[in-house]
């Protein structure tokens, strides 16, 4: 008799490339392998995620109403667009990625009877600068998804905590997972992330030439980043340094205004959006994530993996993942003057450096394994 194959529905509102967009891809390469799963992936828009996807031949469905912002016509469409795929295709299982999904998801998917909703929360809303009646509304429909939900994967302790302990018995914690990468060695990483400066502001070559310390993140340029606090840091240090961060987002105009208002333009480069740019991270000395919200960022496990000396904002997630003066520096957030002198401690200490990235690298290998992750996922699917 063939054994009847299980149609799982891995969920996202958009389809761009962050920490949350990494997760399901690596969940969905994973699971293609498993030749008694049929596996969709349904996203909001064409952008990285999707074309990740389609490159190794994963099934997507394009969302047209799925949008990370709130209007309530493109939402009530947004839910009937899910609903009417769910009841046509009937998924043994939907795995709801992102609060929109999270929410919208899970009521189309309590409608149309699906029998295991499972939702990731990679971080609550809530955390984010609002006022207090929109983090009260955000907080109360995370209560809603939770219980929409038949189990809810929290990516941290942190989350899980954060939401109260009413609701401890629907929410299990299930860290991100890292596999090994294949980094760009550190010269040959340079002299790319070089060309990409030089690209953007071709007068930095002299800068570029005198062998400064490559100090660096990749981040989206987003609020919620706080690069703000990175480039004022940055912007009154005096040694020899540069700072590049790698990647795109809103707040490009804002953050390029600020280093040339603080004349820091000559050492502060947004080289933009980089391909697979974890690759290039061995181009880098020090290491920055000064957020001012996270649940468990991606990136620091993947500077961990490339050995790197980390300073890192005490928030969220982050100190589950660095042990403060053992396997990185952790600052206050929004905290320019910490930051600048963690930096400057780094500098002028290189034990303190190599210790802190060999330690950082053995906690990676030991606690965030991607095959565990991928494991106890599948085990709430029970699959």
């Amino acid at each position: 008799m063939i054994k009847k194959q299980k149609k799982i529905f891995i969920c996202i509102t958009k389809s761009n490339w962050g920490g949350a967009q990494k997760y399901v891809f690596d969940i969905a390469r994973e699971l293609s392998k498993n030749r008694d799963v049929k596996l969709s992936v349904l996203l909001g828009g064409n952008g990285e995620l999707n074309k990740r996807l389609l490159e190794i031949n994963i099934n997507t469905i394009v969302l047209e109403n799925s949008q990370r912002d709130i209007g309530i016509i493109k939402d009530i469409k947004f839910f009937f667009e899910l609903l009417r795929l769910f009841k046509k295709e009937k998924p043994d299982v939907i795995h709801l990625n992102s609060s929109k999904m999270g929410f919208v998801g899970g009521l189309a998917g309590r409608v149309s009877g699906i029998k295991k909703i499972v939702f990731t929360s990679h971080g609550w809303v809530f955390n984010e600068d609002r006022n207090f009646l929109q983090k009260r509304i955000i907080w109360i429909l995370h209560i809603l998804t939770i219980i929409l939900s038949h189990k809810t994967v929290a990516v941290s302790d942190i989350v899980k905590k954060q939401i109260g302990k009413n609701f401890n018995r629907k929410i299990i914690v299930i860290k991100n997972g890292i596999t090994d990468i294949d980094f760009i060695e550190k010269n040959n990483a340079r002299e790319i992330l070089s060309i990409k400066i030089l690209q953007k502001n071709s007068n930095a070559v002299e800068k570029i030439t005198s062998n400064p310390i490559w100090i660096g993140t990749i981040s989206e340029l987003h609020k919620n980043k706080g690069l703000k606090y990175a480039i004022e840091a940055i912007s009154k240090i005096k040694e020899n340094i540069i700072f590049v961060i790698i990647g795109e987002g809103e707040e490009r105009r804002k953050l390029e205004e600020l280093s040339i208002k603080l004349g820091s333009s000559n050492k502060i480069f947004l080289i933009g959006k980089i391909e697979n740019a974890s690759l290039y991270l061995k181009a880098l000395d020090i290491f920055t994530l000064t957020s001012i919200t996270e649940a468990l960022p991606y990136v620091l496990l993947e500077a961990g993996k490339a050995k790197l000396p980390v300073i890192a904002s005490n928030i969220g997630g982050i100190p589950e993942i660095i042990e403060n003066n053992v396997s990185g520096i952790l600052t206050a957030v929004r905290n320019s003057e910490e930051i600048k002198d963690s930096i400057l401690r780094l500098i002028k200490n290189k034990e303190n450096k190599n210790i802190f990235g060999h330690n950082l690298n053995k906690k990676i290998n030991k606690e965030f394994k991607e095959k565990d992750m991928f494991e106890r996922t599948f085990k709430v699917y029970n699959i």
